[in-house]
């Protein structure tokens, strides 16, 4: 019998024993790709995060650290601070003044945070009723002012009180207020403050009111039909249905207010410099002063660590009542 017919007669191994098949599974050189494609998105995102780095967390970290320095002028020249541990936060502690401007500052807070939600909420309830002509033109009128800048906008509010130029004077003047001719506004401290909280709302509304007008165009107008149908006012409908819906993008704004006038300082600086007196002086100016006036400039930031602190302790207040009521609600 030849070799040819004993290869075909010859019997066959089963299936499956035969020799390994290469695999198409990927190997070594692909799990390098996979690898090296996996590190790309944090190359890309790195200058981000290193500038923020730089810009947010650098600064903080620095003026914790002076803060517990003895860092004055001297220091800040020949770089020869020495550490002396919470002497700064002792000294400022003690002082009357320093919890003066911590009263002086809640309470100007709460006052701006008020009328700010107060106004910007009717403000977005009118505009929501509003024509398509109307609307516009009020959205065009806020972008405008949420426009401006904050220097160009406090130099015309010291215009308008201006005691001998000011259009203020003049109107009351001529509707008979004869007390008010070349009245001095920023020499009363009442006066003063009342001006810079009516700066600061006018600048924070606009923005509060279109977020918040965004917000109500996301509730169903079936609802309303609903409720007119079942004899609901307009009070009971915002109680019931408006405010429930729009209450997580209400919270944030209201953070957000908090946390932009708990920190107030450039129309402050530019309009009064805190006074007259400490009339409007606040924390955040309060830190200024001290580190300018004196070159302490380890009291001011120790006063600004305070600060950081007590706008926290604020909000971590405020979250938990909010997640407090959500989970009653649940």
């Amino acid at each position: 019998m030849s070799a040819a017919v004993r290869e075909q007669t010859a019997p066959r191994p089963p299936l499956g024993t035969g020799p390994p098949r290469r695999s198409t599974g990927p190997g070594p050189r692909r799990r390098e790709k996979t690898a090296d494609r996996g590190v790309w998105p944090y190359v890309l995102i790195a200058p981000a995060v290193l500038g923020t780095l730089y810009l947010l967390v650098y600064p903080l970290v620095r003026a914790v650290v002076i803060s517990l320095q003895d860092f004055g002028l001297r220091q800040l020249i020949l770089g020869d601070a020495r550490f002396v541990g919470f002497k700064n936060y002792e000294t400022l502690l003690s002082d009357g003044r320093f919890w003066e401007v911590v009263r002086r500052t809640f309470l100007f807070m709460a006052i701006n945070v008020v009328l700010i939600m107060a106004l910007s909420t009717l403000v977005a309830l009118m505009i929501e009723r509003l024509g398509r002509f109307g609307r516009t033109a009020v959205l065009s009128a806020l972008v405008l002012t949420w426009a401006m800048p904050v220097i160009a906008a406090t130099t015309v509010f010291q215009w308008l009180f201006h005691s001998e130029f000011g259009i203020v004077n003049a109107v009351l003047t001529d509707l008979g207020f004869e007390s008010f001719d070349r009245y001095p506004w920023f020499a009363h401290g009442p006066a003063a403050f009342a001006i810079l909280v009516t700066l600061i709302v006018w600048q924070s509304v606009p923005f509060a009111a279109i977020t918040l007008y965004s917000a109500l165009t996301t509730v169903p107008a079936e609802l309303y039909e609903s409720a007119r149908l079942d004899g609901a006012s307009g009070p009971r409908i915002f109680r019931s249905i408006t405010f429930p819906i729009i209450r997580p993008i209400f919270m944030l704004v209201f953070s957000l207010e908090v946390i932009w006038t708990f920190k107030a300082f450039v129309q402050i600086w530019v309009m009064t410099n805190g006074g007259p007196g400490d009339a409007t002086t606040i924390l955040p100016v309060y830190a200024v002063q001290t580190a300018l006036s004196s070159q302490r400039y380890d009291l001011g930031s120790a006063a600004s660590m305070v600060t950081v602190v007590l706008m926290s302790g604020v909000l971590v207040f405020y979250f938990r009542q909010m997640f407090r009521q959500e989970d009653e609600l649940a």
